[in-house]
């Protein structure tokens, strides 16, 4: 092992100074990256570096499944649970200096680095399984821990937010999962139950139910309804935990507090009293008790949601559709939701149901904002107490001067105008530049794509 790796040829010693040896721990981190390039780039074995992997695997303590491309992370992992923690935060930045690194370590984490690597990346060509589909999911979900994300976070899906190491990777694993959507005969694996049970929810699967939707009839499209129903009570889920904490209105003390012993406000009560203590008994005799005030102030308000539906924005579509239908059950707050092509349809009366706006919408084509700004300006009451937010890429090309035009008339009436790229959980965006500088112009800039940005956003103006 020790000539395999060093380079060092027996007998080489003798008499006189001779150059430093190679580091072992470089050559064999080396050997690992080189296969890892290698099955990346070209897919053929390469029965060298094969061997010598498997020699550093082996000599380092580590299972040699982490070298079979066919071993999912979770079969590696279960067979060896003592694996699990080292997956966590692998790939995200360390703070060691370099004269304190752990070359051991380093050539471990090469291993396992690779490992998570060659399983997400290396997907090959051919026509893809559900199995295949789920493991390649379960797969990504240990490369976004490694980057120290929560599982989806970085693909824009059930989890919100990126780790510090996510960089650009998001919209890089959201293409993988796409194209692997795209190669699964869906109709096939949807017709058959056991099949369609393996299936996992992701924004490249519904994107692809909703553009097939209308070809699906039977067990088909009912298991089809049903992966769209569990997508959308995730992201509902993880949607709704940030409307909570979100900032709510300020206290309404206009309303006297509510006199029950949960709203007691013990300190202030002890304070007030201070003066009715009785040394000699050593007792405080209360005359007032005081209670904290729980009433927030909250003023009716009219969200106006307006949504572009064409392919490009699906995930988009997903997410408002879901927020719409959260905001909507707020008190006192009126929501009104459209989406539009190159036609406009006003998805109001469904707007409480997400998965049922979903089902009533169609991805792809063009886009009209004029069409969709005329049936959204009739629904403007009162425009200091309305705030519009406008979802699209903003793409109108010979129809950019006319939307905008409607846009700044809105914004000039007092309606609360938000501008939104994109609404994702990883944040990507692309705006029409000529928007964008219009935008900020008007003093209405455009809003971050990350969906949380969104939320702080609307709680702020309607609470």
């Amino acid at each position: 092992m020790t000539e395999h790796l060093t380079g060092q040829p027996p007998g080489s010693a003798g008499p006189g100074p001779s150059p430093a040896a190679p580091d072992p721990y470089d050559n064999r981190r080396q050997v690992l990256y080189w296969r890892l390039l290698a099955r990346l780039f070209d897919g053929e074995e390469q029965p060298a570096l094969e061997s010598a992997s498997l020699e550093v695997v082996e000599d380092i303590g580590l299972p040699s499944a982490l070298l079979d491309p066919g071993t999912s992370l979770d079969s590696v992992v279960q067979r060896h649970p003592e694996l699990a923690a080292e997956f966590d935060g692998l790939m995200t930045p360390g703070d060691g200096a370099a004269d304190d690194r752990d070359r051991a370590a380093e050539v471990r984490r090469a291993a396992l680095v690779s490992k998570v690597l060659l399983n997400v990346f290396a997907r090959g060509s051919s026509t893809v399984t559900a199995e295949q589909l789920a493991r390649w999911q379960s797969d990504a979900d240990w490369l976004e821990r490694a980057l120290g994300c929560p599982p989806g976070g970085l693909r824009g899906g059930r989890a919100a937010g990126a780790g510090p190491a996510g960089g650009g990777l998001g919209p890089e694993l959201a293409a993988i999962e796409a194209d692997l959507v795209g190669r699964m005969r869906l109709r096939e694996v949807l017709a058959d139950p056991a099949l369609a049970a393996r299936l996992t929810p992701s924004m490249s699967l519904i994107e692809q139910l909703l553009r097939d939707k209308g070809n699906l009839s039977g067990v088909a499209l009912a298991n089809a309804k049903s992966l769209i129903r569990r997508y959308v009570d995730e992201v509902a889920e993880v949607l709704r935990t940030q409307v909570e904490k979100a900032t709510v209105g300020e206290l309404d003390r206009s309303v006297p507090p509510k006199r029950v012993f949960r709203n007691l406000d013990l300190d202030r009560t002890i304070w007030k009293n201070l003066t009715n203590w009785s040394p000699e008994e050593e007792r405080l005799y209360v005359d007032r008790l005081y209670y904290r005030h729980t009433v927030r102030r909250t003023t009716p308000q009219r969200l106006i949601v307006v949504v572009d539906q064409s392919g490009s924005m699906v995930d988009s579509m997903v997410n408002c559709t879901v927020l719409a239908s959260i905001f909507a059950g707020l008190p006192k707050v009126d929501v009104h939701l459209i989406a539009y092509d190159t036609r406009s349809i006003d998805l109001t009366p469904w707007v409480h149901d997400p998965f049922d706006v979903l089902l009533r919408t169609n991805l792809g084509g063009g886009n009209d904002g004029p069409v969709a700004m005329a049936m959204a300006r009739p629904k403007i009451a009162e425009p200091r107490n309305t705030v519009m937010v406008w979802i699209s890429d903003f793409y109108e090309f010979d129809r950019s001067q006319p939307l905008f035009e409607g846009i700044e008339a809105v914004h000039r009436s007092g309606v609360k105008f938000i501008p939104v790229g994109s609404v994702t959980s990883s944040g990507r965006q692309e705006v029409n530049p000529w928007f964008r500088e219009r935008f900020k112009a008007l003093g209405t800039p455009v809003v971050s794509g990350h969906v949380s940005k969104l939320v702080h956003e609307l709680k702020t103006f309607l609470t």
